[in-house]
């Protein structure tokens, strides 16, 4: 099935893999390449493929460009069931098994990152690289490296618990996909605020608009909690690049930098002028970064 992705840059003709008898959404373009890996970019926690539309589309001359949606996310599908990001690193290691076909570079923005982590350490023969940008994840000590979590900072433990039962997630999810206030959350987390366009916002409220859709929200508070990054780092064996926006107000990228520098320090990483999703604000900068890189462990 094919489907026809809007977007300001290029469209881009997705389509449906089954997984687990679900129907999970990606897209590619470009052709590929005898002396470069596949690109696999991953989203993060509401956003979808249209996310990496200007990477997508300035990548696709040097490479063979992927990009998926999680389930629960995007086009996918929206099952009630307990989501981890043992599920999703699953999902994309079948991915990368049964539709690309080839050790890939993986790319991954906040939770996407922590899959796309899982993934290169736990299925290294998947991972010809890996791309991690803003990445989401605790490591095991304690730190105070996040400068706040926004639903313990903002609302409290309490508050947290009460998320677990059904109605309250129900009304929070209605407040936040609200137009007025994706696009306020958007403002805070976008260093650039001109990249915040009507087709972003369309976008996520598009997929918050889905069946189900209420329903990983609401799983989301439950989610158990996953292998901690400085575990996925013990057990990394590719090559990694780290993509800091500096600006993020939902973590320290710099004091971060530490910790993953700590535990592979053979890394190598750019901190840039953009926020949460440093990918969508300054693309052309990040697709530069991805190509030089990537051409650079290939030969």
């Amino acid at each position: 099935m094919q489907v026809t992705q809007a977007s300001s840059i290029a469209p881009v003709s997705g389509q449906y893999w089954q997984w687990r008898g679900q129907p999970i959404y990606y897209v590619r373009a470009g052709d590929r390449q005898p002396h470069r890996p596949p690109l696999l970019l991953i989203h993060g926690f509401g956003a979808s493929t249209f996310h990496w539309r200007k990477n997508v589309a300035g990548l696709s001359n040097d490479f063979e460009v992927w990009a998926i949606d999680l389930l629960g996310f995007g086009r996918s599908a929206k099952p009630n069931m307990q989501y981890s990001g043992e599920l999703w690193r699953n999902q994309i290691h079948d991915f990368i098994t049964e539709v690309i076909g080839q050790p890939t570079v993986l790319g991954g923005n906040s939770l996407g990152g922590y899959a796309a982590l899982s993934v290169a350490a736990q299925h290294p023969e998947d991972a010809a690289g890996l791309v991690l940008f803003n990445s989401a994840g605790p490591f095991s000590d304690a730190q105070p490296v996040p400068k706040k979590d926004p639903i313990r900072e903002v609302f409290g433990s309490f508050v947290q618990s009460l998320f677990q039962q059904p109605w309250a997630s129900y009304l929070v999810f209605q407040y936040t996909r609200q137009r007025s206030v994706v696009r306020q959350t958007l403002q805070k987390v976008y260093l650039d605020q001109t990249a915040i366009t009507d087709d972003l916002v369309d976008d996520i409220l598009r997929a918050a608009s889905d069946p189900g859709a209420a329903d990983v929200f609401a799983a989301v508070f439950k989610t158990p909690q996953g292998d901690k990054v400085d575990v996925l780092l013990g057990q990394l064996q590719c090559p990694l690049l780290m993509l800091w926006g500096e600006h993020d107000p939902w973590m320290n990228a710099r004091a971060r930098s530490v910790k993953f520098r700590q535990y592979y320090p053979q890394l190598t990483e750019h901190f840039l002028n953009a926020g949460h999703c440093p990918h969508d604000e300054v693309p052309d900068q990040v697709n530069d970064l991805i190509r030089s890189w990537v051409n650079s462990i290939a030969s």
